[in-house]
């Protein structure tokens, strides 16, 4: 959620049907946070993009079914490692590394700086430092540690559920908290601008499948999973509340980063527990 799509291009237009405005909305979605290409007839605009947010999920979903998919395959050629590896590498290509871009520069500038304004300037800044690379290196390598030593069926199981229901609670932070960049070249600023109640809750649909899916295996660890995920998003928004005074489009990518990342954790540990 760090990167910009161009804001130039038609909009939804009167003569589109409800069924086609929607569809516009997703795939603007898909173009905005994915490399997965979209028809012409999409377009891109601001008020796409900003209508779009609703869909983060749905996008999450989909980009998780690559991974597990990849995940399933792997495992079968090669063993749990390769297969973890593999699956988080085609989650980073398909997304071009965009969740990763925003934790790293969230970590640099909150890691590297006590006032609110030079943490900004940091964030802003596109190279990577040492607190950025620390925690790429902690959070990718976790996630694939836990990925690894996951029963395969938990893991392909999770795969889709994190990455839907993270892309939610980092939506979350557009519903309730509030932006901090107010300046013209902010990157994501099209994105985040605002989430009506009802398109949060509708959000919440896309994540469904994949959690009733995790939940038909293991309901304790499905409820142990979106609680330290719930944790994680609670905690993070406090820390941006309390050092940004709000949430800036890095902080939604670093927040996709952290939930998926405690998703798996709770996942595995209530798992292994039961």
């Amino acid at each position: 959620m760090a990167t910009e799509a161009s804001s130039a291009g038609p909009g939804p237009g009167p003569a589109d049907s409800a069924a086609r405005r929607e569809l516009r909305l997703f795939l603007t979605a898909v173009q905005f946070f994915t490399r997965v290409p979209v028809p012409a007839w999409v377009g891109h605009s601001a008020a796409q993009l900003d209508g779009s947010s609703r869909y983060f999920p749905a996008v999450g979903l989909c980009v998780g079914l690559y991974a597990a998919a990849t995940y399933a395959v792997a495992a079968a050629l090669w063993n749990a490692p390769v297969a973890a590896l593999l699956a988080t590498a085609v989650t980073a290509l398909v997304t071009g590394g965009f969740h990763e871009d925003g934790l790293a520069d969230t970590v640099d500038g909150l890691g590297g700086a006590m006032s609110r304004e030079r943490a900004l300037e940091i964030m802003k800044d596109s190279r990577i430092g040492t607190f950025g690379v620390l925690a790429l290196l902690l959070v990718l390598g976790l996630k694939v540690a836990a990925l690894a030593t996951a029963p395969l069926v938990a893991a392909v199981a999770a795969l889709p559920a994190a990455h839907s229901s993270s892309r939610w609670l980092a939506a979350s932070l557009i519903w309730r908290s509030r932006y901090v960049r107010l300046d013209d070249s902010s990157r994501a600023k099209p994105v985040t601008s605002s989430l009506t109640t009802r398109g949060f809750a509708y959000s919440a649909l896309w994540m469904l499948p994949a959690l009733c899916a995790c939940a038909w295996l293991a309901p304790l660890a499905t409820l142990v999973a979106m609680l330290s995920a719930g944790a994680m998003r609670l905690w993070l928004r406090r820390w941006f509340e309390r050092r940004l005074g709000g949430y800036t489009g890095d902080a939604l990518g670093a927040t996709q980063q952290l939930t998926e990342l405690a998703f798996y954790l709770g996942w595995l540990a209530a798992w292994h527990w039961s």
